[in-house]
């Protein structure tokens, strides 16, 4: 397959299922966020290497939102896939949810993005797939990633350029 070929969202999302156990809990029984944020960054991990056909590596995390808790018990489902690509990275979109294992209710916990670079065998950043959006679904993320880049772009700008009051 030509490394360049574009490939679909589909063929690159993944889903993790684990369950919660008392080493992954606070003492109030609460899952830690760190261990929601590794499930997370592994993840987006595997989707931006099926995606790209080899390793990659978190370049940032745009944001990592928790709105409700995981509780030891619960069975995380961690779902992630390809939003964007550009010429040597992609945004994966993450989101988890805590099911139960009493009635298989679902409830969403957490939305994560990050951004992956694709590297070659010596570390450095590699060129990756164009993406091929299917779905409306699909689209709509597209354009939302394109936006979270134009304000990543313009944060590095305003910060890099802030210099103090020379006195």
């Amino acid at each position: 397959m030509n490394e360049l070929e574009p490939r679909t969202a589909s063929a690159s999302r993944v889903i993790f299922t684990r369950p919660m156990t008392f080493l992954d809990a606070n003492g109030l029984g609460n899952v830690h966020g760190g261990v929601i944020m590794h499930e997370v960054d592994t993840a987006a991990g595997t989707a931006g290497a099926r995606h790209a056909g080899g390793p990659c590596v978190t370049a940032a995390i745009d944001e990592l939102s928790f709105s409700a808790p995981v509780h030891v018990g619960d069975l995380l489902v961690v779902t992630a896939s390809v939003n964007a690509v550009g010429s040597r990275s992609m945004e994966i979109g993450v989101k988890v949810e805590a099911e139960s294992v009493l009635d298989g209710a679902r409830r969403h916990t957490t939305s994560a993005y990050l951004v992956m670079v694709a590297i070659d065998a010596e570390g450095r950043p590699r060129p990756v797939p164009p993406l091929l959006a299917e779905t409306e679904d699909e689209r709509r993320r597209e354009a939302q990633a394109e936006i979270r880049r134009q304000i990543r772009q313009e944060r590095r700008s305003r910060i890099g350029a802030w210099q103090p009051n020379a006195s």
